[in-house]
């Protein structure tokens, strides 16, 4: 028990895939412009790293362990992560047109987030058990869900803020989200390795 909290602790605070490793920026940046649309992009990855997790371990261990195709797994990881998102936003657009619209392309862009195939990638590497892969996916989710809401109520207040103008946009954009990995960085202290 002590290690999965471990594993959660340190993949939320500490290990931050966007802070630390700074994979998923892509996403990070695009959808953090308000809090609606980053609480329905970090509720889609975490379902996605967490069954993309889970998913890939089994199909790791139980096939390209077992039949020595382990040179397959990065077209088998994204092919898992493909099909989960495939089914993500037809729940979406089904259940909430208004969230699908404000996702916009960052939705179907989620395939392609490089933290959710790190995620898995980490977890073989790592050589995780099952139990501790589907905490180190749920983790990992809900740590870029966590930053990508607190970069998305900074960039709401920063809309009502006077900034010089050569800042405005991106570069203000950039400058906080180096803040916030500075800030994050203050956890490593937590967990000893």
């Amino acid at each position: 028990m002590k290690d999965l909290i471990l594993i959660f602790v340190s993949t939320v605070l500490i290990n931050n895939l966007v802070l630390s490793y700074f994979l998923g920026i892509c996403p990070f940046l695009g959808v953090s412009g308000k809090i609606e649309s980053a609480i329905g992009m970090g509720a889609a990855v975490t379902f996605v790293m967490t069954l993309a997790t889970t998913i890939g371990w089994l199909i790791y261990h139980l096939a390209l362990v077992k039949f020595n195709l382990i040179f397959l797994e990065y077209v088998i990881f994204i092919l898992v992560i493909a099909s989960l998102v495939q089914i993500v936003e037809m729940f979406i657009r089904k259940f909430s047109q208004p969230l699908y619209d404000a996702l916009g392309i960052y939705l179907p862009l989620i395939t392609t987030n490089c933290a959710i195939l790190g995620a898995a990638l980490f977890m073989v590497t790592k050589n995780y058990s099952f139990l501790e892969s589907a905490v180190f996916g749920f983790s990992g989710g809900l740590g870029f869900s966590i930053v990508l809401i607190i970069m998305a109520g900074i960039r709401e207040d920063l809309s009502y803020a006077d900034i010089p103008k050569h800042f405005k946009g991106a570069p203000i954009t950039l400058i906080v989200a180096g803040l916030l990995a500075l800030i994050f960085m203050g956890f490593s202290g937590l967990i000893s390795a």
